[in-house]
């Protein structure tokens, strides 16, 4: 188990039935399945930052709210 770290979760007893049947329908680990589970879980919430972000938006441009009319001046203009 290269790379990898031991946790330990407590689980109702109808769902670690669940897993277990379900890693044994797919032919892989309880631990595998938990695994992925908790990575499509982890990548569905990731916080994505938009235009107007702190974090910098695009391109590590400052578009916080305080600076979008800077930003945004002319746009959609002819």
């Amino acid at each position: 188990m290269y790379g990898m770290k031991r946790t330990t979760i407590y689980l109702p007893e109808e769902m670690k039935a669940r897993l277990e049947a379900e890693a044994a329908r797919r032919q892989i680990t309880e631990s595998e399945l938990i695994r992925r589970a908790v990575d499509r879980e982890l990548a569905a919430n990731e916080v994505r930052g938009g235009l107007f972000t702190a974090d910098g938006g695009p391109m590590g441009k400052d578009l916080t709210r305080d600076r979008r009319d800077e930003w945004l001046k002319g746009f959609g203009q002819t």
